[in-house]
């Protein structure tokens, strides 16, 4: 089912802060720096909080997530920072899914798709799994774990591999046109992020240029699951209401098949698909001890 959100309704979403990262640290922190900004340009020696963290960056940088870049990127870890400070990130420890249930889900994925960078995305949308109660979470993070999987076979695909449609995703109608190229905007990370405007709304949304820049979607895993839980979190597609509000409203994990492929699924479009993505949501669910609720198809 890959780039089946390719026909996703442009609009402007709302704005969303960085994406943060995890802090376990014990010692005596510092104060925060200024929180870092996905949009932002550091030079070496600049300093920014980021995921509970202070980071120093050790050359010329944008868009690079701190605590992303590894040992040899740009980015040094300068230890946990305290309350006070500049950095908005909630603390990812908070996430009702862990590392190993992650694994469990995906066992086949491609090691683009961390844990750490879905864990690096979660602050860019802080109602995202801590809306409701343990129950209502733990069922919202099911729900886009299970439609994710869907979409990307497992987490086994990262952009499109039909490379046939890539022209087809540029509507020259928009004023601001296709700056990338008219290939550039095929379908990329969790959720298969498509078309130019939806790279350009998603990429405002983010504090990204993903209208010049699509490709941070296939090369961040970090931006990559910034992309998904924007469409979970900010449209409702073909549906009424968003993923998120689905699962927080109580509409029902059916209504968030319908806010993602509703016209080609739903309504007896494609019976057999939706049952696929009911099935993987029961198995999420119950790997996370709840329950599935009621209304689970569309």
């Amino acid at each position: 089912m890959l780039a089946s959100l390719v026909v996703l309704v442009p609009t402007t979403a709302t704005a969303a802060g960085p994406a943060g990262a995890d802090a376990k640290d014990t010692k005596a922190a510092a104060a925060c720096a200024a929180a870092w900004d996905a949009g932002g340009v550091y030079t070496n020696g600049s300093t920014v909080s980021h995921g509970g963290h202070n980071w120093q960056a050790k050359w010329w940088t944008r868009g690079e997530t701190p605590g992303t870049t590894g040992q040899w990127g740009v980015w040094v870890d300068q230890g946990k920072c305290g309350t006070g400070g500049g950095d908005p990130d909630p603390d990812p420890a908070d996430f009702v899914v862990s590392e190993a249930q992650f694994e469990q889900m995906f066992p086949n994925r491609q090691p683009f798709y961390t844990y750490q960078g879905l864990i690096d995305a979660l602050s860019a949308y802080p109602d995202f799994t801590h809306t409701g109660d343990e129950t209502t979470r733990k069922r919202e993070a099911a729900a886009f774990l299970a439609n994710v999987s869907h979409e990307t076979g497992g987490l086994v695909h990262v952009v499109e591999q039909n490379e046939d449609n890539y022209p087809h995703y540029c509507d020259k109608d928009q004023p601001y046109g296709c700056p990338a190229g008219n290939d550039a905007y095929y379908g990329r990370g969790p959720i298969q992020l498509s078309w130019n405007f939806n790279y350009k709304a998603a990429g405002e949304a983010l504090g990204l240029d993903l209208l010049n820049n699509p490709w941070l979607v296939e090369r961040d895993p970090a931006v990559a699951w910034q992309t998904g839980l924007w469409y979970w979190n900010t449209q409702k597609g073909p549906g009424t209401v968003t993923g998120h509000q689905a699962m927080t409203e109580g509409h029902g994990f059916g209504e968030s098949i319908r806010s993602i492929n509703g016209t080609l699924e739903c309504d007896g479009g494609n019976p057999t698909q939706v049952k696929s993505r009911v099935d993987r949501y029961k198995q999420f669910t119950q790997l996370l001890g709840t329950t599935p609720g009621d209304n689970l198809t569309c």
